[in-house]
C-alpha cells in the first residue's frame, strides 16, 4: 500500500511516516517511480513505533532498539539493552513527577491550600483563564 493508505490505517499523517523514515525508525520500499510502498510487516512496525512513542519513549530511545524492533510492541523490551533504555526513561519520568509535585505543592502553599494527598488526582474544576461576562 502507498504512504497515504498506510498512514490512514495506522492513524498518523503521511508526513509523520516520512519523518519516521528520515529518523531511521521505519523503512519503505520504493516503486520504480519512487513512491513509498508499505507491506503488512512495515505497517505493524509503524504501529509498534506509535505505541512506544505513546508510552513516553523518544525517537532516540526507539532508534536505539535498532533491528530488534519487531511487530509485537513487547518485542523490543525483551533484551537487556532495550530494558536499560526503558529503565532510563522511567527514571527520567520519576524525576519529572517529583519536580512537578514539588512545584504544585509550592503553588498550593501560595494560595493557602493543603498539599495534595499522594495518589489522588483532583480533576480541574475551573479553567486556568477566568471567563469574562
Amino acid at each position: 500500500m502507498r504512504i497515504g493508505e498506510a498512514a490512514a490505517q495506522v492513524g498518523v499523517s503521511p508526513r509523520t511516516l516520512r519523518y519516521y523514515e528520515q529518523e531511521g525508525l521505519i523503512e519503505a520500499r520504493r516503486t520504480p517511480s519512487g513512491h513509498r510502498v508499505y507491506g503488512p510487516e512495515e505497517v505493524r512496525r509503524i504501529r509498534t513505533v506509535c505505541e512506544l512513542l505513546a508510552t513516553g519513549l523518544t525517537i532516540g530511545d526507539i532508534r536505539a532498539f535498532g533491528k530488534v524492533l519487531g511487530p509485537d510492541p513487547d518485542c523490543p523490551l525483551r533484551s537487556s539493552a532495550t530494558k536499560a533504555v526503558v529503565r532510563r526513561r522511567m527514571d527520567d519520568l520519576d524525576a519529572r513527577i517529583e519536580r512537578l509535585t514539588a512545584l504544585r505543592e509550592r503553588l498550593a502553599r501560595l494560595v493557602g491550600e493543603p498539599p495534595r494527598v499522594p495518589g489522588r488526582v483532583k480533576p480541574y474544576a475551573l479553567p486556568l483563564r477566568e471567563k469574562t461576562p
